[in-house]
């Protein structure tokens, strides 16, 4: 039976070439899914933990030297070193500049940047910066700085100042963007950093970066160690980082994993269908082998043998041409100028390998069950007789109805059940995420299940519209309904695929919208321009000279002072309700008044409407406390309220609103050099949003890629299905032919067929896909605030023009080939 077997697929080489490229491109569209997901997953882990460098280990909690120095002494430890930020005042014969600096590190695993001329500091005063501060200088490697800081005494004892050369050794490069939100950073000795920042004083840090070659001994060795720290690895650092940044949730995880499951459930479905069309062509000729001798179970054998070993082949070819599609995609990008750092080359493991050929092999063998038991349920003498239109049994007619309409409602439950606990927070985001998936798989299949009662009516109903129009497009409109299994399957396989198009296209807008708002929270204003010193003062000139800078569209002066806040003393801002146009989300402010103290996200215990006692050098209130606020520590209160608490608040602080013309990172350095003999300090949240938008446009456009998979995965699956339904068709084409109908009108007819089937069947996925996509992103996202629904227009657009024009050279192809074709030699096939 085997080479019998192997003589059919021989013989039926290119009808199984369809659905092998279908199942190949299937395992392919999983295996570029999987190795996508590997790749943004490390690349959005990177992106936010850049600052860790390539630490093995993450110990977090308040360290002071001695626990430092504890730290570097446990067996298993190759290097330790607090991660801290200083700030050091430069200046050379030019100008002045505040510049961010680190230690330098032990062990080059735990150094963020990396030395491209020069060497690393290695004796008392040396440094080494990065190319921006160099040339705002304008010194070079080898020419010396003045260091220059305050050393605070007792409290009876003035402050003194200090100053120190300092000689520059090396240039240093943060290619991966760590410190680009403070305009770059620079490396000096941890002691040389003690003796200028904090006047020889011991440091508090919050992290330690850990280099080792065991990490699990390691890790228990710390954790003894340091009992009141907690010691994680670089990823488990890198999910917390990201979990602070979204709220709830590994976010960029999440959604990796949402498209990747409902991708393989979409390709599964089109590899099924497609099988299942293919087989159904031999019903007769395995009832022909039957009427020889063959035994049922044999027959069954045949087919799920031919099953297995096209899923097997065509689904190897499938991993290596995704890898291959992946890896040549890394290159590209590689070669690109991308802020967001990937990987160089791809990681295979057993689960892209296996996952992919198992899925592939089980699915094809599933798609042939059905079609393998009818086979051998067809009687042999029936099988010699001439194939009737199918018809369909009452009762599994009602069977399958009500299957269907079970199926949908359910799924419909639990997919809005997976929604509403993700935006409530209520447990695992992730168990809610599964029960989302679940549920849209569910009703997904449901909706296919019941596609033979409701496609064929829709096509039918459509078809109307298009019926005055001639006799061809009458004829079309009522093949449709002649063979409703027919029409639902062609329909339903450009169905499922705009249904994954659209979802993914629905979703990325949505996510886009919904990130956006969250970023536009946590990084409210886009720049911050403040002295080193609480106690000095802003140029009067600050506002209109970087006013003036190419790039910034607004900039709003805030005075300051310390204040109280329910005991606690911080720094608080004093703002014009009318100036805080200059957030990126004004209603942030829109509380903001003589009553009110606007908290940042970092004063926790507080509610809206609570009361909070401020106090100053002046005077006392108690004001009404407006939440949530904006992302960070910042309290703001108005100008007048201020000056109640503080006689003389300080202008120490002026926001600034970038127009978007220009990148963050070069209106920073431009901001700091219109300044040449003042040393300011300025933090950009433009910088950190475009870092967080750039991981969002890096993992959609992966999506993009894989959504034009998507798409030919359905052309192939309606072209297949169309062109053997033109075949059933020929004896119908030349008795049609016989009695009248022109070649010309033949192709019209098919072709108006085709073009309402496959423009039906993108309308309904382009209408599933905008619901689906809009649960998705919910269930991702509703965590994290107020929903952004969006619709893709432009996508949707794209999409149904695409579907109707494969519809459309789906049927006009095979149409032109049966209109060739005698009637009479056409009469005469069996």
């Amino acid at each position: 039976m085997l080479r019998l077997t192997l003589a059919q697929m021989l013989r039926s080489i290119g009808r199984l070439a369809a659905a092998a490229v279908a199942i190949g491109i299937g395992a392919a569209f999983l295996t570029a899914t999987l190795l996508a997901g590997k790749v943004m997953t490390r690349a959005g882990y990177d992106a936010v933990t850049a600052t860790y460098a390539k630490a093995d280990l993450v110990a977090m909690g308040d360290f002071t030297p001695a626990d430092l120095e504890t730290a570097r002494r446990q067996p298993g430890v190759a290097a330790a070193d607090a991660l801290q930020v200083s700030g050091l005042e430069l200046t050379s014969p030019l100008r002045t500049v505040w510049q961010p600096m680190l230690a330098t590190a032990t062990d080059p695993r735990l150094s963020s940047l990396e030395i491209v001329e020069g060497a690393a500091p290695a004796a008392p005063g040396q440094i080494a910066l990065d190319p921006d501060a160099l040339e705002r200088l304008a010194v070079g490697v080898g020419d010396e700085v003045t260091v220059s800081w305050v050393e605070w005494g007792d409290d009876d004892t003035e402050p003194v100042e200090r100053t120190a050369q300092a000689q520059v050794v090396g240039e240093v490069a943060d290619t991966a963007g760590a410190w680009s939100q403070y305009g770059g950073a620079g490396l000096a000795l941890d002691s040389d950093l003690r003796d200028w920042v904090d006047g020889g004083q011991d440091s508090t840090a919050t992290r330690l970066l850990i280099a080792t070659d065991d990490v699990a001994a390691a890790r228990e060795q710390l954790t003894r160690a340091l009992p009141d720290a907690e010691v994680v690895t670089r990823d488990e650092a890198a999910a917390a980082t990201i979990s602070e940044m979204s709220g709830q949730g590994n976010a960029l995880l999440m959604v990796v994993l949402g498209f990747a499951a409902v991708a393989l459930l979409v390709a599964a479905l089109v590899i099924s269908n497609t099988f299942q069309v293919l087989v159904a062509q031999r019903t007769r000729t395995l009832a022909l082998l039957r009427a020889v001798g063959a035994v049922r179970g044999q027959l069954r054998g045949s087919v799920i043998t031919e099953a297995t070993i096209l899923g097997l082949g065509a689904s190897a070819v499938g991993v290596v041409l995704g890898g291959a599609l992946t890896q040549a995609a890394l290159s590209v990008a590689a070669r690109s100028d991308m802020s967001v750092r990937l990987p160089s080359r791809i990681d295979v493991d057993a689960a892209v390998v296996l996952v992919p050929l198992l899925v592939g092999t089980l699915v094809t063998v599933a798609a042939s069950l059905v079609p393998a038991r009818a086979a051998t349920r067809v009687s042999p003498i029936a099988a010699l007789r001439p194939a009737d239109a199918p018809t369909a049994d009452d009762r599994s007619g009602r069977f399958r109805l009500v299957s269907s309409l079970v199926l949908v409602v359910l799924g419909l439950m639990t997919l809005a059940g997976g929604a509403a606990l993700a935006i409530l927070g209520a447990g695992d985001p992730m168990g809610a995420l599964g029960i989302a998936m679940l549920g849209g798989a569910v009703s997904f299949v449901g909706v296919l299940v019941g596609a033979v009662f409701w496609v064929p009516r829709v096509v039918s109903w459509t078809g109307r519209l298009v019926s005055r129009t001639g006799p061809s497009a009458r004829l079309a409109a009522a093949n449709t309904l002649r063979n409703p299994r027919r029409t639902a399957a062609t329909s339903t396989a450009l169905l499922i695929g705009v249904t994954l198009v659209t979802l993914m296209s629905t979703g990325a807008v949505t996510a886009r919208g919904s990130l956006g708002r969250e970023l536009d929270t946590r990084y409210a204003v886009d720049m911050a321009v403040t002295m080193p010193s609480s106690e000095d003062t802003l140029p009067a000139s600050a506002v209109a000279t970087i006013s003036a800078v190419d790039g910034v569209d607004r900039a709003v002066e805030l005075t300051s002072a310390a204040v109280e806040v329910d005991g606690t003393e911080v720094r608080v801002l004093g703002l014009d309700p009318a100036d805080a146009t200059v957030l990126r989300r004004p209603q942030l402010l829109a509380a903001l008044d003589d009553d009110t103290v606007v908290l940042g996200a970092l004063q926790e215990g507080l509610v809206d409407g609570d009361l909070s006692t401020l106090t100053g050098t002046t005077g006392s209130t108690e004001l009404a406390v407006a939440r949530p606020g904006m992302g960070g520590s910042d309290v703001v209160v108005t100008p007048s309220t201020l000056a109640s608490l503080d006689a003389s608040p300080l202008p120490s602080t002026v926001w600034v609103s970038l127009d978007g013309t220009r990148p963050a990172a070069d209106v920073i350095q431009d901001v700091t050099d219109a300044f040449p003999g003042t040393a300011l300090q300025v933090n950009s949240g433009a910088v950190e949003r475009e870092q967080g938008t750039q991981i969002i446009d890096t993992l959609l456009a992966v999506v993009v890629g894989l959504l034009a998979v998507a798409v030919v995965i359905a052309l192939i699956g309606v072209a297949n299905t169309l062109s053997l339904s033109v075949i059933e068709r020929r004896r119908e084409s030349a008795t049609l032919r016989a009695i009248g109908l022109t070649r010309r009108q033949l192709r019209a007819t098919l072709a108006v067929e085709g073009l309402l089937i496959a423009g039906v069947g993108a309308v309904l996925g382009m209408g599933l896909g905008v619901v689906y996509g809009w649960a998705g992103a919910a269930t991702v996202f509703g965590a994290m605030g107020p929903l952004q629904l969006a619709v893709p227009w432009r996508d949707l657009a794209l999409v149904l023009l695409v579907a109707c024009a494969a519809g459309l050279l789906a049927s006009v192809l095979p149409g032109r080939a049966a209109a060739r074709t005698s009637p009479v030699a056409a009469l005469a096939v069996d």
